[in-house]
């Protein structure tokens, strides 16, 4: 007798053996359940006591079926009217009562339950006693929290959260993460990441393979990604910490797959980035600085200049000035005469023009020209065409054939305009921004300087 007791005889239940098979069969489904279980007949007395129930209270089936209620061993005595009367209600009372009190263990210690009573009825409809299960209420605390957490996460949390399976395919998703990938929660079930990510899925599906191989890493790691959206493509930067998950019901784990947290820091990583970019372009200002009041020359610290501000800024750059040296605002058409350029077909410093002086020949709304009338600075790009295509853009307007961003600063000394200096990026480059504008007619202001102190030299 393990897990329940034995009644009737063997002329009222006919041969012994399907009686012992079906009594075997209950008292082994009984052990195998997590939950702790015991059952009363209708008179109180103990008539089912599983393993976990052992484990919990320490009592063993011998030694609990065939007592009367808890009274005297599982209940002080105390309590023990009460917790009879509260469990053997359940006969009475329609579906489950939940009740949590505190039972003995045999050690003499108290654990808090938490029970579920329900009426077991008999042959003839009527209730014949009460099944009771109950777990330590710590446990099922524990159990609540859990579910409660996540609820919380897939519902509340303020960042995205996705439950990735081994085949690296979302299997749950919560609403923030919907949102970061600009789909819906469920529409994002099941798709390869390859269709949500446009760039940087490899890093991601590495991460996420060494984390069920290896397990979590021990810090977030930042990533930078591009979206596939209905509005175009986004690029993105995601702090992402990644935990294995694995099954909790087996003796070796069994990988489920991986839970992935990340939290969009793509302003807070794009500021740190311009901040970085400002104190090296403030840093190569003053050395630009520096290395030019060395030289004899204005016209060469004009060229020092332009060198020093191509670092980590540009491919090319060139300097066209103002036939006759400058012109005053509003003097009519201004002809453009190039100055120092960097070579086009390998680094190095810029290089000075012929002495010719002939004017460029630049066709009417060329970006330098459109510079000089404006007084301004202005942008040009070949955008995302062709190779050829780009080659004949940046030739036709006298650049160097592998420029596709142009990027011309007016050169202003004391109210005249001396020319302009022009920066060339190529197809591996982004176009330029204001930002660096910004920059460029910092460099612009020196170069200025420089031209305008050789041209009152003798």
């Amino acid at each position: 007798m393990s897990a329940s007791r034995r009644s009737g005889t063997t002329d009222e239940l006919g041969p012994d053996e399907p009686e012992r098979d079906g009594a075997d069969l209950l008292a082994a489904l009984l052990d195998g359940m997590d939950a702790a279980l015991c059952a009363f007949d209708a008179d109180g007395v103990v008539t089912h006591w599983n393993r976990e129930a052992e484990r919990i209270l320490g009592w063993t089936a011998a030694e609990a079926v065939g007592r009367h209620g808890f009274a005297g061993w599982a209940v002080r005595a105390a309590d023990a009217e009460e917790i009879e009367n509260r469990l053997l209600s359940a006969m009475q009372a329609p579906g489950r009562q939940v009740h949590e009190f505190a039972l003995l263990t045999k050690e003499g210690g108290r654990v808090l339950v938490r029970t579920q009573s329900a009426a077991v009825p008999g042959p003839d409809g009527k209730p014949a006693g009460v099944y009771c299960a109950f777990s330590e209420v710590h446990t099922q605390i524990d159990l609540e929290r859990s579910i409660a957490l996540s609820e919380a996460l897939f519902d509340d949390a303020s960042w995205g959260v996705v439950l990735v399976d081994a085949d690296l395919r979302p299997a749950v998703v919560n609403g923030h993460a919907a949102r970061a990938l600009g789909t819906g929660r469920t529409a994002v079930l099941g798709r390869p990441l390859g269709e949500l990510i446009a760039q940087g899925v490899e890093e991601l599906e590495s991460a996420l393979t060494h984390v069920l191989a290896e397990g979590a890493p021990p810090a977030p790691a930042e990533m930078w990604v591009t979206l596939r959206t209905a509005e175009g493509e986004r690029r993105r930067c995601w702090r992402s910490g990644f935990v294995r998950l694995a099954s909790p019901l087996t003796e070796e784990p069994v990988p489920l797959g991986v839970g992935w947290l990340f939290q969009d820091v793509t302003e807070s990583k794009q500021t740190e980035q311009e901040a970085a970019l400002l104190r090296f372009r403030t840093n190569q200002l003053h050395r630009a600085a520096r290395a030019a009041a060395e030289c004899e020359d204005p016209a060469e610290a004009a060229s020092v200049h332009l060198d020093f501000a191509l670092a980590g800024f540009a491919d090319h750059a060139l300097i066209d000035r103002v036939a006759g040296g400058s012109v005053a605002d509003g003097e009519g058409p201004v002809r453009l005469v190039r100055g120092p350029a960097t070579p086009s077909g390998a680094p190095g410093p810029s290089l000075p023009a012929g002495r010719a002086g002939l004017p460029v020949r630049y066709s009417d709304g060329h970006p330098a020209l459109q510079c000089v009338e404006r007084i301004g600075s202005v942008r040009a790009s070949a955008g995302s065409t062709e190779p050829e295509r780009m080659r004949d853009w940046a030739v036709a307007r006298q650049w160097p054939a592998d420029s596709v961003h142009a990027l011309c600063v007016v050169l202003r000394s004391r109210g005249r305009t001396l020319g302009v200096v022009t920066f060339l990026r190529g197809a591996s480059r982004t176009q330029f921004e204001r930002f660096d504008a910004t920059y460029a007619e910092d460099v612009a202001v020196r170069i200025a300087a420089a031209l305008d102190l050789a041209a009152t030299l003798p």
